[in-house]
């Protein structure tokens, strides 16, 4: 746990270039409690395994995963890409969006409140900016639990996923004021501080990971210049333990994180370099661990998980596939036992500096 006050920066260095579709305005809406999402196939991570494929079969059809610990979808395109991005899977969203719930450090609630009840508000409530919203689990988790009227813009680059999003945000705060949504089609570069005006609060979650420096720094600065807090979950910290132990866990797990900082992204270093970020722009930084537990009870989860953990192992490191198919039947095995227990952890970060239009 890590918490600094440091003295004011310079700014952290964003990064360059445009986007180039421009951030759109989807639609506002009250929010609409959960009901379930869209009845649509996957085109994201594989079905539970039921085809009776060997295992080095099974790591060969994951390929580049969208799973294990990157969120099921991306906040910008390659350079000069300017289709519709691809859809991503909500399943996988959905499947691991109670596991999420139960590992956000809820300690870092109160000090958020705090900081949000000092605060001026809107006649539609306090502003949050969820980022990179996916299906909206960050808000379905934390709008119940403040009180107060709250209008929630989320951003993701799927409109598939932000129209499941705003039809399952939730109706009502915690002391029953309404909650409103508006969903914007959009990238972290196009986060800017006018794009934050009036904003009280930036969410996110298992995002920072696979943001590059100078990504989290635009983060950060926006956040800075616009007054508001952040709160960032579930980033991974590039530790996991499994119960049995297995020979292979440890090589699996660094060509795992060896895999999360491919090409300039930050991966395990991300809360880091995050929390230098943040604090670089005055703020004040505190940080939790967020820990998935599963058990028997979310063996789903884990069986996918395992997938996505071991294929990107072999995706770094090619020469680790057939030891790996090896170790993937094991460990779904023992899964489907109800005799493996894995801790994948992750850590919380919240940040706060002055309020926009305050002086010292």
């Amino acid at each position: 746990m890590r918490e600094t006050t440091p003295p004011a920066a310079g700014a952290v260095p964003s990064r360059p270039g445009t986007r180039d579709t421009p951030e759109a305005v989807i639609g506002v809406l009250p929010g609409a409690g959960p009901t379930g999402l869209p009845n649509e196939p996957s085109d994201g991570l594989p079905a539970e395994r039921s085809d009776g494929l060997p295992a080095e079969q099974l790591v060969d059809r994951l390929g580049p995963p969208p799973s294990a610990e990157r969120p099921a979808r991306r906040l910008r395109e390659a350079p000069g890409h300017c289709g519709e991005p691809p859809r991503y899977a909500p399943e996988w969203l959905r499947l691991r969006e109670p596991a999420d719930a139960a590992a956000r450090a809820r300690d870092l609630l109160d000090p958020l409140r705090i900081r949000l009840a000092g605060l001026p508000r809107r006649a539609d409530g306090l502003v949050v900016h969820d980022v990179g919203c996916g299906t909206g689990s960050m808000g379905r988790w934390l709008a119940p639990l403040l009180d107060g009227a709250q209008h929630w813009v989320l951003h993701d680059r799927d409109p598939y996923l932000l129209r499941c999003a705003a039809v399952t945000a939730p109706r009502s705060a915690a002391d029953g004021s309404r909650v409103t949504v508006e969903t914007r089609r959009g990238d972290l570069a196009r986060l800017t501080p006018d794009a934050l005006t009036g904003a009280a609060l930036v969410t996110a979650s298992a995002l920072l990971d696979v943001l590059t420096i100078e990504e989290v720094g635009t983060l950060a600065a926006a956040c800075a210049s616009a007054g508001c807090a952040a709160l960032l979950t579930l980033s991974v910290a590039g530790r996991v333990d499994l119960t049995p132990a297995h020979p292979l866990d440890a090589e699996i797990a660094e060509a795992f994180n060896d895999h999360q900082r491919r090409t300039g992204l930050l991966g395990p270093d991300a809360v880091t370099a995050a929390t230098e970020a943040f604090a670089a722009h005055g703020a004040t930084v505190r940080t939790r661990p967020s820990p998935w537990r599963l058990g028997p009870g979310e063996a789903a989860l884990t069986a996918q998980w395992l997938r996505g953990w071991a294929g990107a192992a072999v995706e770094q490191r090619p020469e680790l596939r057939e030891r790996a198919g090896r170790y993937l039947d094991e460990r779904l095995a023992s899964c489907a036992a109800g005799e493996l227990r894995v801790v994948v952890h992750h850590t919380d970060l919240l940040a706060w500096g002055r309020p926009a239009g305050r002086t010292p």
